[in-house]
């Protein structure tokens, strides 16, 4: 099954954490995140234009390195861009250790 760990939406980009599946490819799952998430926002602006690129940025984990800390370094990328002072004023982020 594959499991989204950690998420942060920042103004122009998305992060995301997953463990994938064995049935899923990370390019298959990139590509319904994008779908549904275009669709729902079209259907509040119909005149909302294209709202992702086509590509897209992946990193595999190596097995040495801690998932945790990791997730940690998505979810602080609003505090890091200077968006908010605590990540706890930043409304668009979750991880699964909370």
């Amino acid at each position: 099954m594959t499991e989204l760990l950690a998420w942060t939406l920042m103004p122009d980009h998305l992060h995301l954490l997953v463990t994938l599946s064995d049935a899923e490819s990370l390019q298959a799952l990139v590509q319904k995140v994008k779908s549904n998430t275009a669709r729902a926002l079209k259907l509040h602006d119909p005149a909302l234009g294209q709202v992702w690129a086509r590509a897209f940025h992946d990193r595999a984990l190596r097995r040495d390195e801690d998932i945790r800390q990791v997730a940690r370094y998505i979810v602080l990328n609003p505090v890091r861009a200077g968006l908010v002072s605590r990540i706890g004023d930043y409304p668009y982020w979750d991880a699964v250790w909370l």
